[in-house]
């Protein structure tokens, strides 16, 4: 068997994990600990938390998955609205609130609202969960796809 390139760096134990990275991600812990702590106690304003505007526009409507990637997209009414064999972003979008209505036990098939606000946000948002998704954060294109609804 060769020798190993760097003698100091071998322990007899393969499993051992070196003691100076067990002390830096101990300090990496206790770092991120600290900036958190001084956050809370300092009473430090939230930064990504988007500021309050007013609503200009909204749509309920329904999601109705269909497996995997299709989705049928209804309006409060029931009227079909979009039936789409590959929903791309929105079948993402009914996944998502299909789970969170899951875990809270909730009918997956309540309406859900999606929001415009006066400072450019577009939100889809789950009155009976809590559970909402800031639509613009997942690039333009699948924002478009809620801006189609919105005018239909």
């Amino acid at each position: 068997m060769p020798a190993h390139p760097n003698p100091t760096m071998r322990s007899s134990d393969p499993d051992m994990i070196p003691a100076v990275l067990l002390k830096a991600m101990l300090l990496l812990v206790l770092a991120s600990l600290a900036v958190v702590v001084f956050s809370v106690v300092s009473g430090r304003d939230r930064v990504g938390v988007p500021k309050p505007a007013e609503i200009v526009a909204e749509r309920t409507i329904i999601l109705q998955g269909g497996g995997a990637q299709a989705v049928t997209v209804l309006d409060e009414t029931g009227k079909v609205l979009l039936d789409l064999p590959h929903g791309g972003f929105i079948t993402v979008i009914q996944n998502a609130n299909e789970r969170a209505r899951f875990v809270k036990g909730v009918d997956k098939l309540l309406p859900l609202r999606i929001v415009e606000y006066a400072n450019g946000r577009l939100t889809a948002h789950d009155d009976y969960t809590g559970w909402s998704a800031e639509l613009g954060a997942f690039g333009k294109d699948n924002r478009a796809a809620f801006e189609r609804l919105m005018s239909q």
